[in-house]
């Protein structure tokens, strides 16, 4: 485990354009439930995971209806990501971001600990659930911004947005709903110019998000070699490291998409590679 926190830091330290990549892993450290796990909230209740999966349908079909369900349905995950207090895993992200070392964040998670973190610049691939999304503009609100509450006892449901006057929905991505143009363009634009990839508790199972380490291998560029002849030669490489910090080995480790796993808690781990990159920095 040593040598690998060294390898890191050392890779950390000499990338131009590090990202990290975040699933549900960095959250259950934050006591926010899995779906299917043992204790899952979906195993305790599946009929909470028939309506994750016709939720979408349900708002095209009548948003109102939705709004209504949404207000009145008791929902497990809602409550624990409403008292989640971001950890140890989320506080070590936003001190490389402050380093300058992390230049984003682009996580899977709904529950907006990055950011109450202090992390920056975080793309939410899945949206967050603190917010509404207009499906017309595709503008960002605050949710605790409109009474909710107050809407529905009016029969003023649903919300609409204040900008276009088009349908507002929370901002997390449904089954079945598409991920908005502008995450998936500023996913890809990341994709494009990172040179390092942090993959931190996730799966790599749920697509498309699961499809951006797999990108980023595909990049290329171009190395110079030196023989002992000093003559020059260029050869291909990958253009990005790729680098898993999960409690179990996922897809991309067996299937070699990742350079080296180093497999624990990311709550323990990344602040171990923080306080590496500090001695590493200073000598």
């Amino acid at each position: 485990m040593r040598d690998l926190i060294k390898r890191i830091t050392r890779d950390l330290i000499n990338s131009n354009y590090a990202i990290a990549l975040t699933g549900a892993g960095i959250s259950t450290e934050s006591g926010i439930p899995d779906f299917r796990g043992p204790s899952g909230i979906w195993t305790k209740n599946p009929e909470e995971e028939k309506l994750a999966y016709r939720s979408y349908q349900v708002f095209l079909n009548n948003p109102k209806k939705w709004w209504e369900e949404t207000l009145t349905t008791p929902f497990g995950l809602l409550e624990a990501l409403t008292k989640a207090e971001p950890n140890p895993g989320h506080y070590a992200l936003t001190e490389l971001g402050k380093m300058g070392i992390l230049k984003r964040i682009i996580t899977q998670n709904i529950d907006g600990l990055h950011e109450k973190a202090g992390s920056k610049d975080v793309v939410e691939y899945h949206g967050c659930i603190s917010k509404l999304r207009c499906l017309s503009c595709g503008s960002r609100f605050p949710q605790d911004k409109f009474d909710l509450q107050k809407l529905m006892g009016e029969d003023k449901l649903p919300p609409h947005c204040p900008k276009c006057g088009g349908l507002l929905k929370s901002d997390g991505v449904a089954f079945g709903e598409p991920i908005p143009a502008d995450v998936i363009h500023q996913s890809t634009k990341e994709i494009e110019n990172c040179d390092l990839m942090l993959i931190c508790g996730t799966s790599a199972v749920v697509y498309p998000f699961a499809a951006l380490p797999i990108s980023a291998k595909e990049r290329t560029t171009h190395k110079e070699r030196i023989d002992e002849t000093g003559k020059h030669t260029f050869e291909m490489v990958p253009a990005v490291t790729i680098i898993e910090i999960n409690a179990e080995p996922t897809p991309l480790t067996h299937e070699g998409i990742s350079d080296y796993l180093i497999q624990g808690k990311t709550g323990e781990i990344l602040p171990r590679i923080v306080e590496e990159v500090k001695r590493t920095k200073a000598t």
